[in-house]
Formats: structure tokens, sequence, C-alpha cells
């Protein structure tokens, strides 16, 4: 198994090279050469596995045991999912009417972006230790991915991880996840913009190769292929739960599942590459006001589903690459011209192609606020308001009795208070959650100013060389 670059620039790298490395050097992202299908005797095999040996199964596609042996994989992927609050690590709620949550929001920090982020950083220190070799993990986060990076990350000797979020524009719990970490390597920043304006400077600093190889610098985000991989795996799961699989003939074609996800930076659309593949899925991804899949542009809305409140839904390069039959030129010069002007619409023969594989839906504050409340009324189950946005689609597009849905809930009511209490209903916070206000906070500001991207940039740069110089005297940085 090797991997490319979706922007035709890079090739032959296997999975360890891609795993630190984030965006590739030409600014595309890494995408397998070759993706397994999987047959349906495989599946018929797998309707019976536990969620963490499903993981293995998923990600042995993916990598090869000369870089991973089997049995060091099983260890990894149950340690990193051994703390999860659930003994089942994802779970699906079945309500009235046909709906079904599969619930991904049982990790340390409340939100799905845990379960890839545990098995991620598991995978990163598996392969450090064994080179005696450090990291730095910088992470862009909109709300969720920073606080699961840190926790995934917290302690660990080989690891340093600088984490920027958007002040202001994240939960509180959310951002207590965040800066009451205290461990020395972790490094927080509170910017004074978007996640998509902190993805500016972060973009420079990757493509600055002399910065990525003296400081083993790599992200986290759902930009690290390793985070999709592992996505596969919920998905597959909810499949084999949901779809009816197991009542199908042997000599039938397998049943399909319709599946609806509320979508920001578009790393669970990315992981449709197998489902779309093996033909066992049709995708809705549900977006708030800010409308991120067919239309990218550069205001972005403050909704009450702060975490998907993007307008660069990089992973979608992914999606594109894949149904643009892999033509790096063609995603190379979409992707660059939307980079360039901060906007982009799709030409009508994309459309098409992407209309194939799925269909989008856009959800106000009203609409997220009316499914909260319905949920409620009609099941007395508390949905966050990023599930309401897929469920949404559940009251508002009635489907077939014979087609199965899942709704993907990807984090707790917990993390979204202020919006719980909006659509006038009321949640029990866990005392993980309540014992936040009681820890003491660290972490700096990064200032908008005229040159804000620059200065960024700069101040990112400063503290990982600063960071790093201390490492090499196996040094404690906060003192």
């Amino acid at each position: 198994m090797q991997y490319c670059s979706t922007r035709g620039g890079v090739h032959g790298w296997d999975f360890r090279d891609v795993l630190f490395s984030g965006y590739a050097p030409d600014g595309g992202m890494f995408m397998p050469e070759s993706v397994p299908v999987l047959s349906p005797d495989t599946l018929r095999d797998w309707r019976g596995l536990p969620y963490t040996k499903l993981v293995v199964e998923v990600a042995s596609l993916f990598i090869p045991t000369q870089l991973i042996p089997r049995e060091d994989l099983e260890v990894l992927v149950g340690e990193a999912l051994s703390s999860f609050s659930v003994g089942e690590v994802v779970r699906i709620a079945r309500l009235k009417d046909g709906l079904s949550v599969l619930e991904l929001f049982h990790g340390e920090t409340l939100a799905f972006k845990d379960l890839a982020m545990t098995c991620t950083v598991r995978f990163l220190n598996y392969f450090l230790k064994k080179q005696n070799h450090r990291a730095t993990v910088v992470v862009g986060t909109s709300g969720d991915t920073g606080g699961s990076a840190i926790q995934s990350s917290k302690g660990l000797c080989g690891l340093d991880v600088v984490v920027v979020y958007p002040r202001g524009r994240i939960t509180p719990v959310q951002e207590k996840h965040m800066i009451t970490c205290l461990e020395d390597n972790v490094h927080v920043f509170a910017a004074d913009g978007s996640s998509d304006d902190i993805d500016q400077p972060l973009r420079r600093l990757f493509a600055d190769q002399q910065l990525v190889k003296s400081h083993g610098l790599m992200s986290l985000n759902s930009v690290n292929w390793s985070r999709v991989m592992i996505q596969l795996a919920h998905f597959i799961y909810a499949y084999l739960q949901l779809s009816g699989v197991e009542q199908a003939e042997t000599d039938r074609e397998l049943p399909e599942l319709e599946v609806v996800v509320p979508t920001g930076g578009a790393g669970n659309i990315a992981g449709e590459v197998i489902s779309q593949l093996i033909k066992l899925y049709f995708w809705v991804a549900m977006v708030n006001s800010n409308d991120i899949v067919l239309s990218m542009a550069a205001d972005v809305t403050q909704t009450l589903a702060p975490a998907i409140d993007i307008q660069d839904p990089y992973n979608m390069e992914r999606v594109f690459w894949l149904l643009l039959g892999r033509d790096g030129a063609s995603v190379k010069n979409m992707m660059e011209e939307f980079q360039q002007s901060h906007r982009h619409s799709l030409p009508e023969n994309q459309r098409r192609l992407l209309s194939q594989v799925l269909s989008t839906g856009t959800v106000t504050d009203e609409g997220i606020l009316e499914t909260m409340r319905r949920c409620w009324e009609e099941n007395q189950y508390v949905l966050c308001p990023h599930s309401a946005v897929a469920v949404w689609h559940h009251y508002h597009c009635p489907h077939s009795p014979t087609l199965n849905r899942c709704y993907v809930a990807t984090a707790s009511p917990a993390k979204f208070q202020s919006a719980v209490q909006r659509a006038g209903l009321t949640f029990n916070l866990p005392e993980a959650v309540l014992a936040l206000d009681k820890l003491a906070t660290r972490y700096e500001n990064l200032e908008r100013s005229v040159n804000w991207c620059k200065d960024w940039e700069d101040r990112l740069r400063e503290k990982i060389q600063s960071v790093s110089s201390v490492r090499k005297t196996r040094g404690t940085y906060y003192i």
C-alpha cells in the first residue's frame, strides 16, 4: 500500500511517511494509490465483530504488516479505545419512527474526534519509540479536534502538541478541554479569527520543508490520512448494524444504507472512499447556514453548530480527486483558485458527479433548535446542535421504509449547553465536565493585526523552534 497527493506532485509514500506529514509537499492531501475493495463475504464475516476489532480489520487494509505487525496493531487499537465511557465504544440509539442515531461521542472530550485521534496518536507513538525520534504536532481546530489531540497526546515524551483555536467561536467546554491541560508537551494559542483564518499560517508552515524536517512537524487534523482511515470503521460498523445485511441472501446484492452526517471539514465525507467503491451507502451531507459543500465562499457566519463553521471543507479535496478520476492537475487548479480568491462554486459537471454519491441540505439555527426540541418531545433524547443538523433531515425528508438510514451524532450535548438552553431543554452535565471549571489554565493569544497571517506564522514558528531547542537538552519547557 502506497500513497500519493491529490495534486499529483507526490507518489510512492508509505503509511509511516503519510502519518508524519499532514499536507503533502505540493499542498495536496494524501490518498492511497489503490483503494481496497471489500467483498460481500468479507462484510458478512465482519457482521459480529465488536467495534474495536472492526477498527483493526479496517486499519490492516491500509497499514502493511511490515510497518505494524498484526499483533501490535491489535494492542495499539485496544489501548487507544480502552478509556471510552461505554464498553462497546460507539453506540446506536434506536428511537421513534426509524430514527437511528450513531453515537460517536463517548471518548474523553465527548466528540467523535476521540475515536480516530486516540488511534492515530498510538500509531505515532509506536513509530517514535521504535526509532527514538520526536515529533511536533501542529493542529488548527474549529472546536473539537484541538481538545481531542491534547487529551490523546498529553504527557507523551516523544510528542509536543501546538494547538490553535478561534477565540470566542467555540463553547466554554471545548475551550476548557484545551486550556486546562498543563502538561509540559502541550502548547495552546487562542487566535482572533476563524478556523479558516488559522488554516492559512498552518499551511505556510507545512509548506516549509526545512521546518518540517528539522522539527518533525506534522498535523493531527483530518488532513492526516490516518484520521480518515479510522473514520471508515464508524460507517462500516453502522452498515453492519443497520442495513439488514444479515438477512440478505448470499447470491443477492447487498442492501444499501443512507448515512446522514453533519459536515464541517468534510472528514466524514472523505470516509466515503471505500463505501462508494463497494456501493453500500448513499451519503447525505447536512451543513449549517454556511453551506460549505457545494459553494465555498469567503465569509463565515457564526452558528449554533460552531465546530462546522467552516468555509474551506478541506477534505472535499479528497472527494473531488476521487470523483475526477484521480486527476491531480484538475484538483490542483480548483483548490489553488479557491485559496487565491477564497471563492469557488462547483461547475455543473462537478455538481453532477458529486450528486451521484451524495446529496446536501442546509439547516438554519432555527432549524437546529426545532430539531432538538422535537427529538426531545418524541424520544426524551437530547441532541447536540451538530447532531441536530443531521437529524433535521429525518423530520423534513421522508424516506421509503425499505431504505435504512443512520444519523451521525458527532458530540455530546454536554459540550453545547448554550444551544441546549436556547432550545428550552436541560441536560445534566457529567462530573468530568463540571470539574473543568476548577482547573487552572494556560494559553497564549494571537491578536489580529494588519499583517495577522504573517504575524501568526512567525509566532508559531518561534514556538516550534524554541520547544525543539529545549527538547534537545531533554529539558522542561514550562518552569
